[in-house]
């Protein structure tokens, strides 16, 4: 009976590329490649936004944290809408008023070619690394099923072909495909976590519910826990969440592209906010698939108990030997949606708009700019495939890793965007200090300060943690890169004194 969901997968990973290259017609520009030319509906916008930022991620991952604790991920959630809300009217109105192709376009017209270059290659190298967890998560369950028939097939293996159905539609299709497979593929795998709870219900005992809730696996709001080790504490989630969505939102060209993709500011920004909020019931709804599992399997570990490789292949383990045959294919087909939520675009859209054509020095026709479009999504896509392959090794919940690498160099991108809005003196070279500092400084402050985990300041160590000591929180990540970017440039600014020329033409009435 087990062919019958292969049969599911198989026609899922053929059949939704070929969706989203009917869908998006042929592409006869670089800006319809990019960005679409503006014809995207803002709900199919929040739907792909949603998808881009959680997908695998969430519907793995994020089950193992409230199987592992209780449901204080949320808050992280709280955060997210609270620093969409701040992105929708500060940031997107430059970007999608001002008819800009990457986000970093607004940086490069602030202070110059060589921030915008800067900023690019950052997010390239973040995104690359960030999106190889992400295609590593989805060859977790395809890992499982296989070995369900008795295939051992490597993630090197498993990444690889999916990473070849992730090119095919963004190639041809561009940004309006990528968007639409992003909303279908959200929504098929939510229905997806519904169908799970629902089969769940039927084999949980009278009284699970109130155990769970006895046991603290409801609990939502953490103020006991200290704020700087421990990520799930309130303060240190609702606010790092925050400030993390304001730089995931508002400086990563991954959600900011399909964003300028809508039909004008005021549709970007109802798209951003709704997807907040959408976000936010999603992460519960996983969260108690978690706390479900929990009762299911009464706490026991994953990996001693059960055999699994890691705690991350719970979900995909319960999937496989628990669903109905049909069910659990289009459950895990849903789950191998993720990896179609593809970066590609974004990736190549950076690369081409903020890099190539600064290093060729001159203006590309849009033929050439669909041309070196298609060529930099084949070569990310064998990028992503390698650097898949360095995150087999990890014991921490995936969802964390993925967070975690991004507290090297988000808190430096969203600096530098309030830089260039607040601090009107500043320029090029001030930033451009800032940021490397900023990205120095994370380096050290993530790979090097402990504390214990009641928070007491343990000191500098870069051998890896032990049971006494953690690191900073990966929530202040951003925070702090953000406050080290605007102290470093504001200082520098103070060198100069007039405004730059780009801040005086924009704001000519604000006093210094």
């Amino acid at each position: 009976m087990r062919a019958l969901d292969l049969a599911i997968i198989a026609v899922f990973l053929v059949g939704m590329p070929l969706l989203g290259i009917k869908i998006a017609g042929r592409q006869r520009s670089g800006a319809d490649y990019f960005v679409g030319e503006g014809r995207i509906s803002w709900w199919v916008a929040c739907l792909s936004v949603v998808s881009a930022e959680t997908s695998t991620l969430t519907v793995l991952s994020v089950p193992t944290v409230a199987y592992l604790g209780a449901f204080t991920y949320l808050q992280l959630a709280i955060g997210y809408v609270l620093g969409r809300v701040v992105v929708s009217f500060v940031l997107l109105p430059r970007y999608v008023a001002g008819n800009m192709t990457t986000a970093y376009n607004f940086l490069g017209r602030r202070f110059g070619a060589g921030l915008q270059g800067t900023a690019s290659v950052t997010f390239l190298f973040t995104r690359l690394l960030a999106d190889g967890v992400r295609l590593f998560a989805t060859a977790i369950p395809i890992k499982v099923v296989l070995a369900a028939y008795g295939l051992d097939a490597s993630y090197l293996l498993i990444v690889a072909a999916l990473g070849v159905a992730m090119v095919v539609y963004t190639f041809f299709g561009g940004v309006r495909a990528v968007i639409w497979v992003d909303a279908i593929q959200m929504l098929w795998y939510v229905l997806g976590g519904l169908a799970v709870i629902l089969v769940l219900m039927g084999k949980l005992p009278d009284g699970w519910f109130s155990s769970a809730f006895d046991a603290g696996k409801f609990s939502l709001l953490d103020f006991a826990s200290s704020p700087l080790s421990n990520p799930y504490s309130f303060v240190t989630a609702v606010l790092g969440g925050a400030v993390l969505s304001m730089a995931s939102h508002g400086a990563d060209q991954l959600i900011v592209q399909r964003l300028m993709a809508c039909n004008d500011v005021r549709a970007s920004q109802k798209a951003l906010v709704a997807s907040g909020v959408v976000v936010f019931f999603q992460f519960a709804l996983f969260l108690f698939i978690g706390t479900m599992l929990w009762s299911f399997y009464r706490g026991v570990d994953p990996v001693g108990d059960l055999g699994l490789g890691t705690n991350d292949e719970l979900f995909a383990h319960f999937i496989v030997t628990e669903l109905p045959s049909g069910l659990s294919g289009f459950v895990i087909a849903g789950i191998l949606a993720a990896a179609l939520s593809s970066s590609l675009g974004a990736l190549a859209s950076s690369t081409v708009t903020d890099v190539y054509q600064k290093v060729v020095r001159r203006t590309l026709s849009d033929a050439e700019l669909l041309k070196q479009g298609r060529i930099w999504t084949i070569v990310w896509a064998g990028a992503l495939i390698v650097f898949a392959s360095l995150f087999t090794t990890t014991k921490n919940p995936i969802v964390e890793t993925a967070l975690a690498i991004t507290g090297y160099t988000y808190g430096a991108l969203l600096g530098a965007f309030l830089l260039g809005l607040w601090v009107r003196k500043t320029r090029q070279a001030d930033a451009i200090a800032a940021f490397v500092v900023t990205v120095a400084v994370m380096a050290f402050v993530i790979l090097g300060l402990k504390f214990s985990r009641s928070g007491a300041f343990l000191g500098v160590d870069f051998a890896k943690a032990t049971k006494e000591s953690v690191a900073l929180a990966f929530p202040w990540y951003t925070p702090l890169g953000v406050l080290v970017t605007l102290v470093v440039g504001g200082l520098l600014s103070l060198r100069h004194r007039e405004p730059a020329r780009w801040a005086e033409e924009e704001h000519p009435a604000t006093p210094t």
